[in-house]
């Protein structure tokens, strides 16, 4: 029964790479899994949310949600020491081990006496762990270790597989808006330059002028004078349009002091 049921997890796994795959169901799943092939009572799997803060993500019982939920706010268990070593925990015998006082009572509440937690790791990716319960204290053989590890790489790798594939889409999607972007500038610069009588090299000059002076993107500017709803202002005209600007210059010089030595009477500059 182990043979098939391993396969069908592998079938799963191929399932991370369509797009319309439902990441929660397949973990979720996988801690079924566990249950079933590991002759474990129950699973839980827990994952970093990209800072360092592990949460719970999957578990085949409520009971066993809880008590994860429980290992998160006390801040001990197995399931953190394997996170922060990206190694494998075991004890296999919870009371007697002294280990996580809070987290072994805990876990006595809800019938766990031994627990296993596999790292779920690819290299130097640590993701989170995966977490075996037994209500019977004692090992899990060699063999069933790892069939465990196995499939806590086999869910690391799915989920390595999604962020790659989101990361891509989200390059190209950046990638295609830079592009459609740049078409734009460069129509409004053409529109703009044309208008104005000026160069492209000007035009963009006064297309990058007006988004800064109106505290927006380029592009949304750049869109705008494309579709004829807006028109960059034409800085020439501003210069030349500043009120009273010739009028200064001029009156500065009407107001120009007449030297001292200047006569202020012809007749009395004449000799007699």
């Amino acid at each position: 029964m182990v043979q098939p049921l391993l396969a069908e997890v592998f079938v799963e796994m191929a399932d991370t790479l369509v797009d319309d795959f439902d990441l929660l169901e397949f973990l979720h799943t996988l801690t079924e899994r566990c249950v079933q092939l590991l002759d474990v009572d129950a699973a839980g799997l827990l994952l970093t949310d990209g800072q360092g803060t592990l949460q719970v993500v999957a578990a085949s019982s409520e009971r066993t949600r809880l008590l994860e939920l429980f290992q998160l706010q006390t801040d001990q268990g197995p399931c953190l020491d394997c996170f922060r070593t990206a190694a494998p925990v075991s004890v296999v015998d919870l009371p007697t081990a002294g280990r996580w006082p809070r987290f072994t009572a805990a876990a006595a509440e809800v019938g766990f006496t031994a627990v296993h937690a596999l790292p779920m790791r690819l290299r130097s990716d640590i993701l989170g762990a995966l977490n075996l319960f037994t209500t019977a204290p004692g090992a899990l053989d060699a063999e069933k270790l790892r069939i465990g590890q196995a499939l806590a790489d086999v869910a690391t790798i799915g989920l390595l597989q999604q962020r790659a594939i989101r990361h891509r889409d989200v390059l190209t999607e950046q990638l295609q808006t830079a592009l459609n972007s740049r078409v734009l500038i460069e129509q409004a610069k053409g529109l703009i330059a044309e208008r104005l009588h000026v160069s492209l090299a000007d035009a963009f000059d006064i297309l990058r002028g007006s988004a800064r002076s109106r505290n927006r993107r380029m592009s949304d500017v750049a869109q705008a004078v494309v579709d004829g709803t807006e028109q960059p202002p034409d800085p020439r005209a501003a210069t030349e349009s500043a009120p009273g600007r010739p009028g200064r210059a001029g009156h500065r010089r009407a107001l120009r002091p007449v030297p001292s030595t200047a006569p202020t009477d012809p007749r009395r500059a004449a000799s007699p």
